[in-house]
Formats: C-alpha cells, sequence, structure tokens
C-alpha cells in the first residue's frame, strides 16, 4: 500500500428503522484535523482525477452506489513511490479512505447509478488559492488505464 494511506473499515449498525454508519470521528486513529464536509458525485461510468493536494490529506467515504478510487504516488522521497493502488468503496465495501498530501488521486463511478462521496478534508476550500492541482485522467504521467478489466 501506498506510504501514508490508511483504510477504515466502516462499522455499519443496522435495526429495524434502518442504519448508522460513523464516518470519522475525531478519537480515530485515521483523524488529523477538521477542514470541512462536503459530498462530490459521479454518474456511471465517469472518471472524475487526477488531482493532488499540496496542502490538506482527504478522507473519502462512498455513501451511495460504487466507485473505484485510484491513487498514484509520485512523491520523490517516498519508500512506495511509482505504486498505484485500486480501492472498490461503497455499499458493498464500506470504508474510509485517508489520502496524504502529494498523492494523487481519483475515482470511477462503476455502478448503475449516480455515486456520491463524502469528503472530510483536513483543510477548508480557498476559493481564492485552490490546493488542487490537475492531470487528465488519461495522461500517461500516471501508469493506470480507467477501462474495464474484463476476464
Amino acid at each position: 500500500m501506498i506510504d501514508g494511506v490508511r483504510i477504515k473499515k466502516m462499522r455499519v449498525i443496522p435495526d429495524e428503522r434502518g442504519r448508522l454508519m460513523e464516518i470519522l470521528r475525531n478519537d480515530d486513529e485515521i483523524f488529523e484535523k477538521f477542514g470541512q464536509v462536503y459530498i462530490t458525485t459521479a454518474y456511471p461510468g465517469v472518471v472524475k482525477g487526477w488531482h493532488y493536494h499540496k496542502i490538506q490529506s482527504d478522507n473519502m467515504c462512498v455513501v451511495k452506489g460504487m466507485m473505484k478510487i485510484v491513487l498514484y504516488d509520485s512523491r520523490d522521497n517516498s519508500p512506495t513511490k511509482g505504486e498505484v493502488n485500486e480501492f472498490f468503496a461503497g455499499v458493498h465495501n464500506p470504508i474510509l479512505l485517508h489520502i496524504p498530501v502529494f498523492v494523487h488521486h481519483g475515482f470511477k463511478c462503476i455502478g448503475e447509478e449516480e455515486a456520491i462521496v463524502v469528503n472530510v478534508p483536513t483543510e477548508r476550500y480557498n476559493y481564492d488559492n485552490p490546493d488542487e492541482y490537475r492531470i487528465d485522467p488519461h495522461s500517461v504521467e500516471i501508469p493506470y488505464d480507467w477501462e474495464l478489466k474484463e476476464g
């Protein structure tokens, strides 16, 4: 696994009324600090990526549908430089994925309905100077193909 990436398996508590799932608590080992909470979505087959942050870490949890979340470590000083990780997250695998600074990430909706991601980054969004650096999802800079791997 890419250095600094952490996973928390979600605890789902069902009863006859529905279910409860805590995503991130301030006493979790994975918690660093709070910046803001937001949702982002993707429609079936849509890829949103690549991007990375220089200041904030992300804490992503897919709360509706299924996403393939892919990480790429381009950090020169990292013991896992060049490594790619795939995570299948959502209703069938409820996890919280901690993505450290400078790790490229993106996701693709792999279900038949819009998927929803809750993100709890460590910093709030700066509208005047966003901490977001983008690369085309099909760039050869990152050794990854978003196409379905059949077989």
